[in-house]
Order: C-alpha cells, then structure tokens, then sequence
C-alpha cells in the first residue's frame, strides 16, 4: 500500500503541470470586437468586422481547445475613454480573453496598455498608428492589416516614382493622421521629394472646402489625405467640385483609401487615386469566395481590409490558443510570434517580435466607370511590395522588446 501511495504521488507530480498549463478560464473563449459602430467609420469596420470575427469562429468550427468560441461586440465611439472603460469591463467582469478590430488609433493604444495590464490579448485589425509596433509595443499585443508606414510607403513610392516631388498634406488631427504624416514624410524624402505644407482638420467635420482650397493654392504637385473613412471620402468628393486632381497640374493621394471609401465616391470622382491595401476581395479565389459570402450577410456590402483582418486575426489566433492550450494573454500571442500564420485571405506570414504582422502589400489604382464590370469591381494592380519591403524594419520600429 506505501509503495502504491508513493507512485500514485509521482504520478501527481509528473501530471500536475500538464492539467495547469492546459488551462482555459471560464470554459470558453471569448472575443470582443471593440470598434466603431455608428460614426465615421463605421463602414470600414463597424457590424461588418462583427460579422469577419463570426465568420472565422465558423470556419473554426465554434470550438477551440475543446471549448465553446463567443463573440461579443461594442461601439467605442471614438473615443479613447470609452474605448478603455469597455475594456476594463470585459476583460475583469466579463472574461473576454481577446480585444480586436480597435479602429481609431487613440483608441487602440489606450486599449493596448490595458491589455497588458491585464494580460489579456490585444489583436488591432482597425487601426494604423505604426507605434503600436513601435515606442508602444506590448507583449500582448498584435498589429495585424496594415500600418501608417506601410500604407504611406507604397503609396508615396508609386508617385514619386512617377515624378510627383512635392506635397502638401490635409491631416487629420489626432494620432493617426499625425503618424501618417510623419511616416509619409519620411518616405518621400527619402525617395527624394519634399513637403511644402499641411493644414490639420478635426474628426468628421461637415466641410472641408476651406482645407482644400489651403492645400490647393500651395501649388504642390500632390495633395496627400492622411485621413480615413467618411473624412477621406467626403475629402475626395469636395476635391473633386475644385477640380483638384482634374487640371493635371495637381495629384490627389488617399493614404489611406478602403474599398467602401470609394465605393461612397463613385468612380467618377475617385478614378485615379493610388490605393495601398494588403486586401482587396478579386486578388485570387479564396478572396473571392470569403467576400460573396461576406456580401450575403452584410446587406450587400464588400468586405474592406480592417473587416478582413479580423476575419484573418480570429482564424490565426484561434489556431493559437490550440496550439498553447491556455488563453493566458502573453503565452497566446508568444506561441502567434512561433508559429507562421496562413489563411485564406492573406496568405502565409509570420509575426515579429515586435508584434508586427507581416504580408504583401498591393498598389491599386481605382478605375474608371469605363473599366469597371460590376458595382464592386473598383481596383487594377500597379504593383506588389514584399513584406520585408513593405513594413518598417525592427530597428526603425524602436519596440523595446526587440533584443
């Protein structure tokens, strides 16, 4: 009987670290789409990024680590505040073990700290402000689409390259337009053009004439929208009754350009304009499929790159949490650092130490009403940047996890 009860203590002990290190709180996984519901970008992300994130726990198969898989949702209203009330609320009275989509970048790094702080996962799908991977950077968190860097990088490229040296820039005032101005800048220095000026405009106003009658009598040769969503959008379409862009002595860029934006334009007003975007639904088959479907459940609309990213993020994340057999925040996404990442809609990649996700980025231009087949068909491909061409490198980033 001694003999027997000492075995049966060394089985303990050998078993003991398995049974806690393959650990799931509450029973289930739950994940938060934290994004924007009813403002100005509330296409790009919105009931759509909703549906990407039930999307992907389908294709999941609504079960991870023998789990059940819940989606939950909130509006943050753009507002850093509320965005980081939702989520102390999740994360300590609601279980919710992972936070994605997290459009607006005031948002996303309040939300980040937040996630560290708890040690819950935080997946930004939404949001560009490349410090994020940068002098922001946690352990728990993920910058999946797209980032100020990448997306000024392929743009300021694409027209410098054509012979478009000076700019002047419409920004919008709070952390992401700053971050894409200064990353545009950076770039288009670097390939040899100039800034000449920028004026800075507020979330959502109602006019932007007096902006654009600014950057117009400038004479630069481009006038760069770091701006999103319905600002970007409503941008173009007063641009276009000065005839910015029309004379060919001045070139409008969107530096941040999503498909439903030029879907509220209209071909006739945002034919043209150079788009960067590592999504974009009729790039091959499986885009294709994920956005008929998409289209199905969201009134008709087709998915932008922040919804796709959280459809992507989920499926990644998901595979994670299999992987590690927790849903402890730092371990989940260490194993998402480990392991390649591959779904249908972006394809094979990897995350960086940093926490950056890296994938091809696409050069779009928008087509004209002659060239368009269909209400959706919107881009051409002008080119194709590598991910290590695309994204900032570790040490531009200054992420203090990198060793």
């Amino acid at each position: 009987m001694k003999s027997l009860s000492i075995k049966l203590i060394a089985l303990a002990a050998i078993s003991a670290p398995l049974i806690t290190s393959a650990q799931i709180s509450d029973d289930k996984v739950k994940i938060g789409v934290l994004g924007d519901m009813s403002g100005v970008y509330s296409d790009v992300s919105g009931k759509g990024a909703v549906e990407a994130a039930r999307m992907a726990v389908e294709a999941y198969g609504g079960k991870v680590a023998g789990k059940p898989i819940e989606v939950v949702f909130a509006d943050h209203l753009n507002k850093a505040d509320v965005g980081s009330a939702t989520a102390r609320k999740w994360f300590d009275v609601e279980q919710v073990d992972m936070i994605t989509d997290l459009v607006n970048s005031g948002v996303a790094l309040a939300v980040s700290e937040i996630g560290k702080e708890k040690n819950k996962v935080v997946i930004v799908s939404g949001a560009g402000v490349s410090d994020l991977t940068g002098k922001s950077c946690t352990p728990n968190t993920i910058h999946w689409t797209y980032d100020t860097s990448a997306i000024s990088k392929a743009t300021t490229a694409a027209l410098v390259g054509q012979g478009y040296k000076t700019w002047y820039f419409l920004t919008a005032d709070y952390a992401f337009g700053t971050a894409m101005q200064r990353d545009a800048t950076r770039y288009i220095e670097a390939a040899g053009g100039k800034v000449i000026g920028s004026v800075r405009h507020p979330l959502n106003p109602s006019d932007f004439s007096s902006y654009l009658l600014t950057a117009q009598s400038s004479n630069a040769q481009v006038i760069a929208l770091a701006n999103a969503g319905n600002d970007t959008a409503n941008s173009v379409k007063q641009a276009s009754e000065f005839g910015i862009g029309r004379d060919g002595k001045q070139r409008l860029a969107g530096l941040l350009v999503t498909l439903t934006d030029v879907h509220s334009m209209g071909l006739d007003k945002a034919q043209g304009l150079i788009v960067s975007t590592p999504f974009y639904w009729d790039r091959d088959e499986n885009t294709r499929k994920f956005a008929v479907e998409f289209a199905k459940r969201s009134g008709g609309k087709y998915p932008t790159m922040m919804q796709a990213g959280v459809y992507s993020s989920v499926l990644n994340y998901l595979k994670a949490v299999d992987a590690a057999k927790t849903d402890d925040g730092a371990k989940v996404v260490a194993k998402m650092k480990e392991l390649p990442t591959d779904d249908p809609l972006f394809g094979k990649g990897v995350v960086r130490q940093d926490g950056r996700k890296l994938h091809p980025m696409y050069v779009y231009q928008v087509k004209s009403p002659a060239e368009s087949k269909s209400e959706w068909d919107l881009y051409k491909l002008i080119d194709t940047v590598a991910p290590d061409k695309a994204f900032m490198s570790l040490s531009e980033g200054g992420c203090p996890l990198v060793k």
